[in-house]
């Protein structure tokens, strides 16, 4: 398939100049509007470009997403070749395989003023991926030294921060003015569910300041919902306040929200009630952007129209939420911040370059990751859902926090079997007898 044949009449020419991504969102944000997001990616071009031009036609303030194939992740072009040269699906879109020609064109009348692209990708090996989207004309992607290493593979952590650096400087030098490269951070995703908030609010901080210190003048930082909407609240703002304090003041910022990235309910029903909670509680704790899930995540991936429609859920709600929002309150000192700040002070005062001093961090068990398996995570922390929904540690190794201090002195150990009941207790919740967020 060539960029001639790829959607006639497109040919291959130069995509339209399209606003950087961070300035995009804080428009739609000064316009009282939450931008909706899917986590979309085919390998097929004709089927990717009909996916984001689905997702800029939907009754939403939307923006597009390439997420990349799993071969391209883990920077195995070849394999992507082979099976592109065998007519295989892949379970995203191969950026750094396709030509050039060929990604412009897909983005040709699609990617506008009115509609950025970020390229997801989950790689701790970028460049191949940063070079093939700064050559098509974007200049937003996502993912960090730590994020992007700790949950998916074996790389090692100083090999991931060595690589993301380069990368930063790379996406900043192959970026052309007056466009701003913009990153977000998938700290605070990691691994998904059972990580206490302040810790995943303290690993996106960081790695959004890793950013900036490489050149990076747009940043976001990420949230995913968890099991308490209160908690979360706290962890929204926390992420606002902690990004003031210490993220440099040129630099471009806002908060991205990811809908529960666990197990997901299993009916429609819940599954649409967990979403609209998403949109609700990104509204109320200030978040810009949602990355949003749809009602068939339980069961197998998402048709174009499945997320078109979560989309527009989402947005419903949101506007909604909008309509009938009060004033923004909440204690300045929450829970969530002060956890974040001890591990944030604690990360910057083992060394003056960040990426030593994570690196420092993770080898100390100063940030230690509950249920993380990689070789660099120390795995003395444990974490368990108290009797309120929120996440608590039970286990701090030498992290600068305290474990829970439940009445009486007891302490809560998470069993195997308590581990897959608290796995599930939030799908169960939503199913079951659906879920009235309460104000945060």
């Amino acid at each position: 398939m060539t960029a001639a044949t790829l959607a006639a009449p497109i040919v291959a020419r130069p995509t339209t100049t399209a606003p950087s991504f961070g300035a995009f969102v804080a428009r739609a944000a000064a316009a009282g509007q939450l931008v909706v997001q899917p986590r979309m990616g085919f390998g097929e071009p004709r089927r990717m470009r009909a996916g984001l031009e689905r997702t800029k036609s939907a009754v939403a303030t939307t923006v597009g997403t390439l997420t990349i194939d799993s071969y391209t992740r883990v920077g195995d072009q070849d394999a992507a070749r082979a099976a592109l040269a065998e007519g295989l699906a892949l379970n995203g879109y191969p950026i750094a395989t396709h030509p050039v020609d060929l990604t412009r064109a897909l983005l040709d009348g699609v990617l506008d003023p009115g509609f950025p692209v970020q390229v997801r990708h989950g790689s701790s090996r970028p460049e191949s991926i940063v070079r093939a989207l700064a050559a098509a004309g974007l200049d937003a992607t996502e993912g960090g030294p730590v994020s992007y290493c700790l949950p998916y593979g074996r790389t090692p952590l100083s090999e991931s921060v060595e690589n993301w650096a380069r990368c930063c400087e790379l996406l900043a030098e192959l970026v052309p003015a007056p466009r701003v490269p913009h990153l977000e951070s998938f700290g605070g995703c990691m691994l998904g569910q059972l990580c206490p908030p302040g810790l995943l609010v303290a690993l996106s901080l960081l790695e959004g300041l890793f950013f900036a210190r490489h050149g990076i003048g747009s940043v976001s930082l990420s949230y995913a919902q968890q099991s308490d909407p209160g908690q979360d609240t706290e962890a929204i703002r926390a992420l606002h306040r902690l990004a003031g304090e210490f993220l440099p003041a040129g630099v471009d910022r806002h908060v991205v929200l990811y809908t529960y990235m666990g197990v997901f309910p299993r009916t429609e029903p819940g599954a649409t009630r967990l979403l609209e909670a998403s949109a609700r509680l990104a509204v109320r704790a200030g978040a810009q952007r949602l990355i949003v899930k749809t009602a068939a995540e339980a069961h197998r991936i998402p048709t174009v129209t499945e997320n078109v429609r979560a989309l527009e859920t989402a947005a419903a709600s949101a506007a909604l939420a909008e309509a009938e929002a009060g004033p923004a309150g909440g204690p300045a000192d929450s829970e969530v911040y002060r956890e974040a700040l001890a591990f944030v002070e604690a990360v910057l005062d083992l060394d003056e370059d960040l990426g030593r001093a994570l690196r420092k961090a993770f080898a100390r068990g100063l940030l230690d990751v509950p249920y993380c398996l990689h070789p660099d995570n120390a795995g003395r922390s444990r974490s368990f859902v108290d009797g309120a929904g929120r996440l608590r540690w039970s286990e701090v190794g030498a992290m600068p926090v305290a474990p829970y201090a439940a009445p009486a002195g007891r302490r809560r150990a998470l069993t195997s079997d308590g581990l897959l009941v608290a796995l599930g207790a939030v799908a169960r919740r939503y199913d079951d007898v659906g879920e009235v967020d309460r104000p945060g």
